[in-house]
């Protein structure tokens, strides 16, 4: 009891981040260790304790690499403009044509990078193109919901990358499922964005990167190599068997030594934007931090039996697991999805429940879009909350609902289809 005391305490901490104005990565750091401690003190054996410890840590360190891997990626085809061969391709007059590029745009570049990453960028690419900042808050709420509906793919949402190390989910049975759901939606919010805009005028600003033909060719192969290595990542798997990690850190050494070698001629100052070195230090290494904390503090639950004992209430008080996954969901909208799917994969085993099983995949799409309908369920949220100074009143006020009406679009398309 009080190793559950401790949890809801620390998830409270959490949740009301900012009215108590202390950072959640601490919060879940300190939950996790403690849940362990309490845990060892309460009489178990030691080496026991310390065995399922150790167990709980190699997976949570798979997720933990991976993360790393892609988000240091991403920062390297950042530090050489790469985006801005997107970026500079944009250019319309209208908020309605606007709404679909924007949106098109980051789903799938969410599915190809991650949804926090591609948050990050798609704000910055706005604040580019739009200077009117009410009009680019709604902007950025559609990106929210697009960026959190890549469910289809396995290095998209963090929850999605989680499912699908623990072999809960395959890349190919991922996105054959949830394309349709996904785009569904999407096409939901951006038809609600479309008439809610309709007799707005856009309030742009005309922007180009000023790169010469040397610079410009550098950002294309970056790019290029930045976004081939992150979608070799699952074929790697595939074709080896071995964990998604090890084929993220492949691909990060090969983006180096690309960035290393397009950078030869130049001097150790000149190349120290352009390094790896550098990337780490943009990072969002308490995100990463907060997942540690977070997985050893759910881990906790598992192995003392609170997740069996809550996954057989659920199973006897919910009997329709589609209304249960549902109901997971809805949750991630007020409690980061990133340890409701963590409890999720300790509730329902593999035996019962194989990998690719429809509860796993309609798990994997409500955590994922879940998260979209109030702005503190996902980390892209949090970090577009952040960027955009948006007040969790406003987000509730203009983006809840139509986050809601793609919510449910997704799930109705996937239970139609299923």
């Amino acid at each position: 009891m009080l190793l559950i005391l401790v949890f809801i305490i620390g998830y409270l901490a959490i949740i009301f981040e900012h009215t108590i104005k202390l950072n959640k990565t601490a919060s879940a750091i300190l939950t996790g260790v403690l849940c362990w401690t309490v845990y060892m003190l309460s009489g178990h054996n030691n080496t026991e304790v310390n065995t399922e410890l150790s167990l709980h840590l190699s997976s949570i360190s798979e997720i933990l690499f991976f993360l790393l891997g892609a988000m240091t990626i991403v920062e390297l085809i950042d530090a050489h403009k790469g985006f801005t061969i997107i970026t500079d391709k944009i250019q319309t007059q209208s908020t309605i044509k606007l709404i679909w590029i924007i949106g098109i745009l980051s789903f799938f570049l969410s599915a190809v990078l991650d949804s926090l990453a591609s948050a990050i960028v798609m704000i910055t690419l706005l604040r580019k193109i739009i200077s009117g900042t009410e009009q680019r808050k709604i902007y950025a709420g559609l990106v929210v919901i697009a960026v959190n509906s890549s469910a289809w793919s396995v290095i998209g949402p963090v929850t999605t990358t989680m499912l699908w190390i623990g072999k809960q989910i395959t890349p190919f049975n991922t996105a054959t499922t949830l394309i349709l759901p996904s785009l569904a939606g999407l096409t939901a919010a951006m038809l609600y964005f479309s008439f809610i805009l309709r007799n707005e005028t856009l309030q742009s600003q005309s922007y180009h990167s000023h790169q010469s033909r040397t610079e410009a060719d550098k950002s294309l192969v970056m790019l290029i190599t930045g976004v081939a290595a992150l979608l070799f990542v699952p074929v790697f798997k595939t074709l080896t068997h071995l964990p998604p990690y090890i084929g993220m850190m492949l691909s990060l050494g090969l983006v180096w030594i690309v960035s290393e070698i397009i950078h030869k001629d130049k001097d150790t100052e000149e190349k120290k934007n352009y390094s790896v070195a550098h990337a780490l230090t943009k990072i969002d290494t308490p995100s990463i931090l907060f997942f540690l904390g977070i997985l050893l503090a759910v881990g906790s639950l598992e192995v003392t039996g609170h997740l069996h004992h809550l996954a057989e209430w659920m199973r006897t008080t919910i009997v329709n697991l589609d209304l249960v996954a549902i109901a997971i969901g809805l949750t991630s909208a007020i409690v980061d999805n990133v340890p409701l799917v963590a409890a999720s994969q300790g509730m329902f085993d593999s035996a019962t429940y194989p990998t690719d099983d429809h509860l796993w995949q309609l798990i994997n799409y409500c955590a994922a879009t879940g998260g979209s309908i109030l702005i503190i369920g996902s980390a892209a949220g949090v970090a577009v909350m952040g960027m955009e100074h948006i007040t969790f009143g406003w987000y509730m006020k203009k983006i809840t609902i139509p986050a809601t009406i793609a919510y449910f679009s997704g799930i109705l398309m996937y239970l139609l289809i299923t």
